[in-house]
């Protein structure tokens, strides 16, 4: 999978994408980001991407022509030097960071697992101007009810919950099938437990020590139920 990231601070991503289960796909070739200022984009020489509203208000909004212009080039292949055998890629799926979006939940991440290329344009200040919205008609996706300084965040969450879901990205593929919220799974995940056996007067439950794996199974399922109903009894009852 394929995912550029379209922001105002590319640096952010340094660190990021440098650690981790996201590091090792990409060394192993199952994942390839790669980021783009969107300031490179600006037409003046103080690479400007943000004005003052009309009408009035606090902050800033950003400029549809740079941001519009930095994705069009983006998804044509247009920001890097190709033959014209390799110019012809795919524009991926754009999705547009922003709290008006729908909300991020697992079946959203399972569907954007689907697409072989994203485009994660990233937000700043009061937002985009409308225009973006309208020349782009990017998917709007939020990943909650509250407010971040950018997109930024948002987009490494995306790319967190997505990367799980690319073949060989996790040691065992079984794992991601069996989180919490995964496809056809409206329960939570049982508690889990790992060495030592017993700590501070808390032992590890015996049926996990039985080696009894149909024992084990139904533990599992009723801890999930149980679980799910006194943490979160709406997935039960939706």
């Amino acid at each position: 999978m394929r995912i550029d990231v379209l922001t105002l601070f590319p640096e952010m991503f340094a660190g990021y994408v440098g650690q981790s289960l996201l590091k090792l796909a990409i060394q192993r070739g199952l994942v390839d980001v790669r980021l783009h200022n969107i300031r490179d984009w600006s037409s003046d020489k103080h690479q400007s991407v943000d004005d003052r509203p009309f009408g009035g208000g606090p902050g800033m909004v950003m400029m549809a022509p740079t941001v519009v212009e930095c994705v069009e080039a983006v998804q044509t292949g247009n920001d890097e030097t190709y033959d014209e055998e390799h110019r012809r890629v795919e524009p991926g799926h754009l999705v547009m960071l922003t709290p008006q979006g729908r909300r991020l939940d697992q079946r959203v991440v399972e569907e954007l697992s689907t697409q072989r290329r994203l485009v994660l344009l990233c937000g700043r200040y009061e937002g985009f101007d409308e225009r973006i919205r309208m020349v782009l008609a990017p998917d709007e996706i939020s990943v909650g009810d509250y407010v971040l300084n950018g997109g930024e965040v948002a987009a490494m969450t995306v790319i967190d919950a997505v990367i799980r879901l690319v073949p060989g990205v996790l040691g065992d593929d079984e794992s991601a099938h069996c989180d919490s919220f995964s496809s056809g799974n409206r329960l939570l995940e049982h508690e889990q437990y790992t060495r030592p056996r017993e700590y501070r007067g808390l032992e590890v439950p015996e049926v996990l020590l039985s080696g009894n794996h149909e024992e084990i199974a139904r533990w599992r399922a009723e801890r999930s139920r149980q679980r799910t109903a006194e943490r979160r009894p709406d997935l039960l009852s939706d």
